[in-house]
């Protein structure tokens, strides 16, 4: 996706192969606010009220049926993105007072009272216009109230464009409202067992673009994500042991990285860059963890005591790792300090707790506990304070990964009757299902923001 400038924007239009394109708007206006996060949504609050926006119905700026049918499109895309991240109340579309694609769309054109009287706190207008197959969109984000405009971008490419166009202006928006760019140009990968087959699927964020990565001939477990969000790790059992591969998501390349003796099992990149997994082996008789060079050669061993210790996950800075072990008669978290090796038990609570996730800020941990027979999602401080249980009375729930912005969390829940993908708020609030196919889906990991 390229950034171009207002003269560039003809030509582009007459361009054979066009390219999408990002065009500012009004920039003017937006330089020099004193409330350039706008205060509007705090992440750190889990109790955030959920603002009231109005999405209408683009302007049609060109004639034609294909143009109101993209429109519309536009329109439903983008209501269903911004609800997704829990920070809005949508209003309904029979409240409007202005008829459908016929309100204005900047500022002198836009009847504010109208939106201020259905309670519209934030307003969202857009325009649509069709030349042949190329495309332009304009969307502008306005506050009603202090009948200002927030800000605003223009998009010009193909009518195959049209979810990117959306996506990227939902992304902007968050990131001006929040500070942290959204989950709009992010990934899903999990594991989907069928009677036949198990196999790595990858989606969007919201369970679109679904697209089957591996054969499903072998047995595949705990995908992980690079940082680039280019490679995933995982184990597979294609030579009939489990052996840990690394893939290359857009060209389907699979690299064997561990085959020692015995298990090789629940890898994780260290962060910040990823040149080092950690990852479960055998080798040495008991399962620890260890670190492995982008070769597969052992650099160093982490973990050393009698029981288990198995999912490793590194804070964002990769100074330390939280994992799970059975040293003290159960399963229950850990974190270590990799520069001393000093570890100390997080978990107390619940007798069989596993499957930790480091938050990409770095505060809080999610996990998978056991309480009275039931298996739900935990979050809890990096310190061990401020325990909080995010799913109840809602069958089983396992397998949490936080989003990049780590204001959202994706796992698993078989609430419906077979064990499915859902992701939550970080608070626990509108959990929703995401992905609706045969079989049992597992394991989900959660991609960095991909690059545009």
């Amino acid at each position: 996706m390229k950034i171009s400038s207002f003269p560039l924007l003809n030509a582009c239009m007459k361009a054979a192969s066009l390219c999408l394109l990002v065009v500012f708007l009004l920039v003017g206006a937006l330089v020099g606010k004193s409330h350039a996060a706008y205060d509007y949504i705090n992440i750190s609050d889990p109790f955030q009220k959920k603002i009231p926006i109005a999405v209408p119905v683009p302007a049609s700026l060109s004639v034609g049926q294909e143009t109101d049918r993209i429109a519309i499109e536009a329109s439903e895309l983008l209501g269903r993105s911004l609800d997704f991240t829990g920070y809005f109340t949508m209003i309904d579309k029979r409240a409007f007072l202005d008829a459908p694609g016929k309100q204005g769309i900047t500022g002198s054109e836009i009847n504010f009272k109208n939106w201020r009287d259905i309670g519209s706190e934030l307003l969202v207008t857009g325009g649509v216009r069709l030349e042949g197959r190329v495309l332009q969109m304009e969307f502008r984000l306005f506050d009603p109230f202090r009948q200002e405009l927030l800000f605003g971008k223009r998009y010009t490419g193909e009518v195959s464009d049209l979810r990117k166009m959306v996506l990227r202006f939902c992304d902007e928006m968050i990131q001006r409202l929040t500070g942290d760019f959204g989950v709009f140009n992010t990934k899903i990968v999990f594991v989907s067992e069928t009677d036949k087959s198990k196999a790595l699927y990858v989606c969007d964020f919201d369970g679109g673009n679904l697209r089957k990565l591996t054969d499903g001939n072998h047995i595949i477990l705990s995908p992980s994500w690079s940082p680039d969000g280019q490679r995933l790790a995982y184990t597979s059992y294609k030579n009939d042991k489990p052996d840990i591969y690394i893939r290359t998501v857009n060209t389907g390349d699979e690299k064997l990285l561990a085959d020692y003796e015995g298990l090789n099992i629940t890898p994780a990149w260290m962060p910040p860059d990823g040149s080092r997994i950690a990852a479960t082996l055998s080798f040495e008789g008991d399962e620890e963890i260890y670190l492995l060079t982008d070769s597969g050669k052992v650099d160093k061993r982490l973990t050393r005591s009698w029981g288990v210790d198995v999912s490793p996950t590194f804070s964002p800075d990769g100074k330390k790792m939280a994992f799970v072990s059975g040293r003290a008669g159960s399963p229950q978290i850990y974190v270590m300090e990799l520069a001393t090796g000093r570890t100390s038990r997080l978990t107390f609570e619940g007798r069989y707790n596993t499957q930790p996730d480091w938050s990409p800020k770095g505060d809080r941990i999610a996990y998978s506990g056991m309480s009275d027979g039931s298996s739900d999602i935990f979050v809890i401080n990096a310190d061990g304070s401020g325990l909080r249980r995010l799913t109840m009375d809602s069958g089983k729930n396992e397998s949490p990964g936080w989003s990049p912005d780590g204001n959202m969390i994706v796992f698993t829940s078989d609430r419906n009757g077979t064990a499915d993908i859902y992701v939550m708020t970080s608070s626990g609030a509108d959990q929703r299902r995401i992905v609706d196919m045969p079989g049992n889906q597992s394991l989900p990991d959660w991609s960095p923001v991909m690059k545009p």
